[in-house]
């Protein structure tokens, strides 16, 4: 008898290879297992790259039909992976993309990558996630490995994925394998790819474990496996509530030194040289990207539904989501310690992306920021050499395609929001009449017109 290794509740019958796993298991390992990917964002496409370049044939499914049509051209529109690899893959026929989830009956296994955003309420939408499973359930078949990658609530695996895939008369671990998997993509990041990050997954049975293993070890350096389903989408949750409880505090400690009089960088960088019991985490104008602001929410729905209030989740989202107002606060009164009101002011804002040289504004508190100001009064323009354009309540606004001597002193102040690596900042310093820095692009300086975000003025 195979263990289960889901929840009490769940049933599984005794485990006997009828649908011949070894078989798959010997495609995986031959290279031979038809990979399927379902969601080709930010993070369906490098997976699938990845598979397509460890000599795996390899279909992308998604929805967006300038996508699917787009990749099949051989052109790319992820900054992480190289143009002419994305060319290569798909033209010599490792790599092809479609809208159609019929292909799922060809597939060997599949990744479901798709987006997971909250609701307007705040409560987890997995309706991406429900179309994905629908589908794959029309096209089921014995020998299929099923790995659900999309950042969730824990238990979706179980009480989602499973009970919907059960509606297929199919027996999980027997004639199909179920895994999750959270994705561990950090976009921009140049260090830590999909292969030298290592891979955690925890399969409905063991023999589901063993197999979604078996297919990661053929892309990355290391597998990590884990006792469940559940376990696994835990340990995404952990990391980044981990990250926004401590961005949260460092955001609230410096508010506490702007009003000590206190550097807050300089605070953090002495802190950073104790060799243990310290990582450093760095103060900016609020959280952005589709998970660490996310994330964390699903696990608070979570707990909510068994009657306990998650309180470091719920106090760092409440700090957070504060900072850009906490910054627009910053730009009023540097305004005013120049003799103008925001009301009727001309702010730029340097960096729309999330954080420094991507393209990914989802979630960007810089979005938030320019919201305020607007709202304020003040009349906003933005610079971002990679983000052309932005779209805010429907609209879309058009940035600046450069940044000169001249347009920057036609502002009466200028936030630098994110801290792309390749904005010419002297020239900025040169040139505007008054810099709000949120992300410490001058450090130490002491310049009247430079307002530091956590740098408090001594009497």
């Amino acid at each position: 008898m195979e263990k289960s290794n889901f929840a009490p509740a769940v049933t599984v019958t005794a485990f006997i290879y009828y649908g011949n796993p070894m078989s798959l298991k010997a495609r995986i390992e031959n290279k031979k297992a038809h990979i399927g990917v379902i969601g080709l964002g930010y993070v369906g496409l490098p997976l699938a790259v990845e598979f397509a370049k460890a000599g795996f044939p390899v279909t992308g499914i998604d929805v967006d039909e300038s996508k699917v049509a787009g990749i099949n051209a051989g052109e790319n529109y992820i900054p992480d992976i190289a143009d002419d690899t994305l060319k290569t893959l798909v033209s010599n026929g490792n790599l092809q993309a479609t809208a159609d989830m019929d292909n799922i009956a060809d597939l060997d296994a599949v990744a479901i990558c798709v987006p997971t955003p909250l609701s307007k309420v705040g409560d987890p939408d997995i309706s991406y996630i429900i179309a994905a499973v629908d589908g794959i359930n029309q096209h089921i078949h014995k020998d299929l490995l099923i790995i659900l990658e999309s950042t969730t609530y824990p238990g979706t695996t179980q009480e989602i994925v499973f009970s919907r895939l059960e509606k297929s008369g199919l027996t999980v671990g027997k004639d199909y394998y179920l895994c999750f998997s959270p994705e561990r993509i950090d976009p921009g990041n140049e260090k830590y790819t999909i292969a030298n990050t290592p891979k955690v997954i925890g399969g409905a049975t063991a023999t589901c474990t063993q197999l979604g293993a078996l297919l990661y070890d053929q892309i990355v350096d290391e597998v990590v496996t884990v006792s469940s389903p559940v376990t696994a989408e835990m340990v995404k949750l952990l990391e980044n509530t981990y990250r926004s409880i401590n961005i949260g505090l460092v955001n609230e400690v410096a508010i506490m030194c702007e009003k000590l009089g206190v550097d807050v960088w300089e605070v953090i960088d002495a802190a950073a040289t104790k060799p243990y019991g310290f990582m450093k985490f760095t103060p900016g104008p609020g959280l952005g990207g589709h998970c660490i602001p996310i994330d964390p929410q699903y696990l608070s729905w979570k707990m909510r539904t068994l009657d306990y209030n998650p309180r470091f989740i719920n106090l760092a989202a409440e700090i957070n989501s504060a900072m850009p107002a906490f910054v627009k606060d910053t730009i009023a009164n540097g305004l005013n310690g120049h003799g103008k009101a925001l009301n009727g002011s001309s702010v730029l804002i340097l960096g729309a992306a999330y954080k420094k040289d991507i393209d990914d504004v989802r979630e960007s508190p810089a979005l938030d920021v320019l919201i305020l100001l607007e709202t304020a009064g003040a009349a906003v323009d933005f610079f971002d050499p990679y983000v052309a354009d932005i779209v805010i309540d429907n609209k879309t606004k058009v940035g600046l395609t450069e940044l000169t001597a001249e347009n920057l002193q036609t502002y009466d102040a200028v936030a630098i929001l994110t801290d792309h690596s390749n904005v010419d900042y002297e020239l900025v310093k040169k040139q505007a009449a008054l810099i709000i820095d949120t992300r410490n692009v001058y450090p130490l300086n002491h310049d009247e017109k430079i307002i530091r975000l956590g740098v408090g003025k001594k009497d």
